[in-house]
């Protein structure tokens, strides 16, 4: 960007935050450890979440124990732009209602962007009514590629600083920032520190790299974000980033990072209690959350997803009851499913309770506990299958003369909103790549012609060679390649031939007879008779 224009936007953002300032009262501008001491050091963290970790969202989480949250991220030039656009992801933005109130701090607001200016512009309308703004430099989404934002700006160190550094300079209050791994430790660290140095007063790492989303999701490496933590964690504080699938992951987490916090993101989805130690029942917490929801008018778009998640377990079970989850379009008839899935939950648990079930101390191949369905647990995405034990089953299938067609018991395989088949084990790594069988071409019936035919030509003829052949025929009856005007002719030539034939004598004497009986010169007796007419027609 030229100088004067590096010098115009500057004084834009300058004129911006003294606006900012001079309408709002804010308290002194704290950083790093200061500043994360100012909001309690919050060691349990609801992670930012597009439509996800909405207010009411919050809400219920900081019942069960959460210290910080995020809103969902916004992308900033819309949000700066559009006022539709913020009052339908920040609704009351004008009056805090959307965030900031009571029930909803410490909070801190998340940003994607790519123009430094816009993101000071969107970042001032909300610091008002939170504590911080993040910069989201770890969504790893296509829409993040093709927006160039998040995981896809990591090459592009010049711009990151930019952004931090223009809100660091400008906003009265912190602004925090959400990276995530490259492959090497070594650069992950340099990039860290470059982070920090910009101006972030608060980094989350992320310990995956940003391939690993979908089935390709794998395991974190909290390696890494030890040694991110090592190397900055005296400047601000490190907050660790995932493989937090129950409560005791918590604690481990902390233990072997080295970091003062730790976040959650689809762990709190499907278990918002997993601050706490117990494992709530799914329909408890169900009600709760669609209680908030009623007294925030939470849009049904988001109730409906968290109730999905929330309900994951049972709902491999009652699948019936998936459905009509799925077609709740009011909060009314999702009120109706959750006390449905609640009596038949209960029974459930009844009914192993009286057999003497129980699930304690139960563990899977992989250690990990056996939780029965109508309680709140994590999820697990199971991975893909190598391409080459694919290939090796494609092989295999075809040496032994199977059919790649699934059966009826496959069909039993549902698969839910996370692509997961009832069974627990992902349905799209389930199925094997079909060998598309060759189809043979349908030529066209004339001999000198090598194009296909419609399916739907009664004379098996490609367009032009039918109409040929109809004409040939005279006969315009193919509804696939019609000639309307030849079928408007033949008709016209079909009602001419179903017309009545009428003798020359009977019309010749019958138009006779219509000129006599209207001459004036005729008495009415002088045509009483049928012998008189044929006599008058004959002279005539």
């Amino acid at each position: 960007m030229p100088n004067k224009a590096k010098q115009e936007a500057e004084e834009r953002n300058i004129a911006a935050a003294a606006k900012c300032t001079a309408e709002h009262t804010f308290p002194p501008k704290l950083g790093g450890w200061d500043f994360y001491k100012s909001i309690n050091s919050p060691k349990y963290i609801v992670a930012p979440m597009v439509d996800q970790s909405e207010l009411a969202w919050r809400i219920l989480s900081r019942k069960y124990n959460a210290d910080l949250c995020y809103t969902p991220m916004f992308n900033a030039k819309l949000f700066a732009k559009e006022e539709k656009y913020r009052e339908e992801h920040w609704a009351g933005l004008k009056d805090g209602l959307g965030g900031g109130g009571p029930n909803d701090r410490p909070l801190i607001a998340q940003f994607c962007a790519n123009d430094p200016e816009y993101l000071l512009q969107a970042a001032l309308m909300v610091a008002p009514y939170c504590d911080a703004v993040d910069i989201n430099l770890g969504c790893p989404q296509h829409i993040a590629r093709r927006g160039h934002y998040g995981s896809f700006l990591m090459e592009d160190w010049p711009l990151i600083a930019s952004l931090i550094s223009t809100l660091h300079k400008h906003l009265p209050i912190p602004v925090t920032a959400k990276i995530r791994v490259f492959p090497e430790a070594e650069k992950t660290v340099a990039y860290a520190k470059m982070v920090v140095e910009a101006g972030a007063q608060v980094l989350v790492v992320h310990g995956r790299l940003r391939e690993m989303k979908g089935h390709l999701t794998g395991v974190a490496d909290w390696q890494k974000i030890k040694l991110v933590q090592e190397a900055v964690g005296h400047l601000v504080p490190v907050i660790a980033n995932g493989n937090i699938l129950y409560h005791e992951d918590v604690e481990r987490c902390l233990e072997q990072t080295g970091c003062t916090g730790v976040m959650s993101a689809e762990g709190n989805l499907y278990n918002p209690a997993i601050f706490t130690p117990d494992h709530p029942e799914s329909w408890r917490l169900a009600e709760e959350y669609l209680t908030i929801c009623d007294e925030l008018d939470t849009k049904i778009a988001y109730t409906r997803g968290h109730l999905f998640k929330i309900f994951r377990p049972s709902l491999t079970v009652h699948t019936d009851l998936r459905s009509e989850l799925g077609l709740a379009n009011s909060r009314e008839e999702m009120w109706i499913v959750a006390r449905k899935l609640k009596e038949r939950l209960n029974q459930d648990a009844e009914a192993s309770r009286l057999a003497g079930e129980s699930f304690e101390g139960r563990v899977d191949e992989q250690g990990f506990p056996i939780l029965p369905h109508w309680v709140a647990q994590p999820y697990f995405r199971q991975p893909m299958p190598p391409q080459d034990q694919k290939k090796d089953a494609n092989q295999t299938e075809e040496a032994s003369g199977t059919t790649s067609k699934r059966t009826a018991d496959d069909s039993a395989h549902r698969e839910d909103d996370d692509g997961v088949a009832s069974s627990g084990v992902s349905v799209k790594a389930k199925k094997i790549k079909n060998k598309k069988a060759k189809v043979q071409s349908n030529l066209c019936r004339d001999s000198k012609c090598q194009n296909t035919f419609s399916a739907k030509c009664i004379h098996q003829r490609c367009k032009g060679c039918c109409r040929l052949h109809q004409r040939d025929l005279n006969s315009y009856n193919c509804d696939s390649h019609p000639m309307r005007t030849m079928q408007k002719q033949q008709q016209e030539e079909q009602q001419k031939q179903e017309l009545p034939r009428v003798d020359s004598q009977e019309a010749i004497g019958g138009v006779a007879m219509e000129g006599m009986t209207n001459s004036p010169v005729l008495s009415e007796n002088a045509v009483s008779s049928d012998a008189s007419k044929s006599e008058r027609c004959n002279i005539l």
